[in-house]
This record gives structure tokens, sequence and C-alpha cells, in this order.
């Protein structure tokens, strides 16, 4: 089987987020998996980026009850 591996700066441009935003994802909750090919090699596929996307789907405002957002100092 084939996978496209896309570079961070793809896959956020692929899902609308910024680089750092995958850098943090990566660094705490990891919520989109990604491949480390050797030391510092980040890879993502895109079916791994979809399925992030649409973990992430909201219907309600409501939706986000009992999740915690830190505040911006």
């Amino acid at each position: 089987m084939q996978h496209q591996l896309l570079t961070p700066k793809q896959a956020a441009e692929s899902i609308g987020v910024t680089q750092g935003f995958l850098t943090r994802d990566r660094c705490t909750t990891a919520k989109i998996p990604f491949l480390k090919l050797g030391h510092k090699t980040v890879r993502y596929r895109q079916e791994d980026l979809d399925g992030f996307l649409a973990s992430s789907l909201k219907t309600s405002t409501s939706d986000y009850q009992g999740e915690t957002r830190s505040a911006v100092a």
C-alpha cells in the first residue's frame, strides 16, 4: 500500500493550521498521528490528517462542554 507522505509544511497547509500547531501537537497531545523517519524527519499521512479533521467536527458550541482551553497570557 502506497501512502502519500507530507512534510509538516504541506500537512499544515492541507488542514489549514500553522506548522507551529503541528509542532505543539507532536510535543503535547499528539492527536494527529505522525511518522518519525530518522532523527529529525517528520512526515504525515494524508489519511491521518483527514481523520483528524473528521474527529474535530463539531455541530454545536455545546460540543466543547468539558474540554478545557488554556488561557493566553
